[in-house]
């Protein structure tokens, strides 16, 4: 049933003879069920963002902790007071009646107040977020391209000293923890070793009394660790992903005729070859867009940069149980979104899928 890749045919070819008349068949049926498909995709992206709801308010009741505890600062206080605290924050009723308040506070964009900053949880998460955004999306878009180019370059050399080099340096980086790696290199880099001096802040966004262009380079000198820690962690993948499909493209009859009709290496390379192997990449691209959002946790507490992430493990250590419930949906809803339009890209990308 797969159709192999599309092959580009002549301007008077005929409409519906040939593989470009076939391959424009196959992508007119696709194109024909996509609406049902969509609504598919869509449905279940709501049914797991309701599931991601539900659990996010019962998994964060098991943290051991009172937030009465923190909200007092250890202080003694009466009885009356405790309660006072409870009553405030709805921590006095039964829990169903707490579940069934924050579902429907939930739907109307409420994520309820935070524990220890007084302040709309929606408000935190919103301040916060565009420093993560900084952050991941500087190291995504390194990474990708990273990942990309060499994966191409390790798959068209397959077999040789730069292939097995770069395999073997993206498995051992892909295996490396985060936080592992970013406190190496506060130590190395930041705190200095041996005749290695200090270069860069171990940790912050910023320095403080900077304005205009010197501060956007103090940003930039904070932001150099903590992305290359993201872009050595994960361009492995891309890279590993990239590389397989192109593999698999290689020993293709349209590349062998591609290179018959004279074409050289390179241009078979970039016009054909690499075009269909960056498919399943395509889907890695989105999957990791969403998960980078999510996975910059340690990363963020390891150089106190103020995201996301920083603030979830704040919240976390209380426990602040609206903030926490906030960003931990936020981080599951950016993995089903970016699922979600990874799934209704794809059909458009490749006519097989979605049949």
């Amino acid at each position: 049933m797969a159709a192999g890749p599309v092959v580009s045919e002549p301007a008077d070819a005929g409409a519906g003879s040939g593989p470009a008349g076939a391959g424009r068949s196959a992508r007119a049926r696709a194109l024909a069920g996509y609406p049902r498909y969509v609504a598919g995709k869509l449905a279940g992206a709501a049914v797991s963002l309701l599931a991601v709801l539900v659990t996010s308010f019962f998994l964060f009741r098991l943290i051991p902790g009172d937030p009465v505890k923190f909200m007092t600062g250890g202080r003694p206080v009466s009885a009356q007071q405790i309660a006072a605290y409870r009553r405030e924050f709805g921590l006095d009723l039964p829990v169903w009646r707490q579940f069934t308040q924050y579902c429907g506070k939930a739907l109307t964009g409420d994520l309820g107040t935070s524990y220890q900053f007084h302040v709309p949880v929606l408000d935190k998460i919103t301040e916060a977020l565009p420093n993560t955004l900084l952050l991941t999306g500087t190291a995504f878009v390194l990474y990708t391209a990273l990942g990309i180019f060499l994966g191409t370059r390790s798959a068209w050399r397959h077999g040789r000293l730069g292939d097995r080099l770069n395999t073997g340096l993206a498995l051992t980086l892909y295996s490396i923890p985060s936080f592992w790696l970013g406190l190496l290199l506060i130590v190395v880099l930041s705190v200095g070793v041996g005749p290695v001096p200090g270069l860069f802040p171990t940790g912050g966004m910023e320095s403080g009394g900077k304005e205009g262009f010197a501060y956007v380079l103090d940003v930039v000198h904070h932001l150099v660790l903590p992305v290359v820690t993201l872009v050595a962690v994960e361009y492995g993948q891309t890279l590993l992903v990239t590389r397989s499909a192109l593999l698999d493209e290689m020993g293709g009859d349209y590349l062998t005729t591609a290179r018959a009709k004279g074409l050289r290496d390179d241009l078979v390379r970039r016009r054909h070859a690499v075009p269909n192997a960056l498919l399943p990449t395509v889907t890695l691209i989105f999957v990791n867009l969403g998960r980078t959002v999510a996975g910059v946790i340690l990363v963020e507490t390891v150089f106190s940069w103020p995201g996301l992430g920083g603030l979830f493990y704040q919240a976390l250590s209380v426990p602040d149980l609206p903030l926490v419930q906030g960003l931990f949906f936020v981080f599951a809803a950016a993995v089903i979104i970016m699922n979600t339009l990874a799934d209704l890209l794809y059909p458009l990308l490749d006519p097989r899928v979605g049949r």
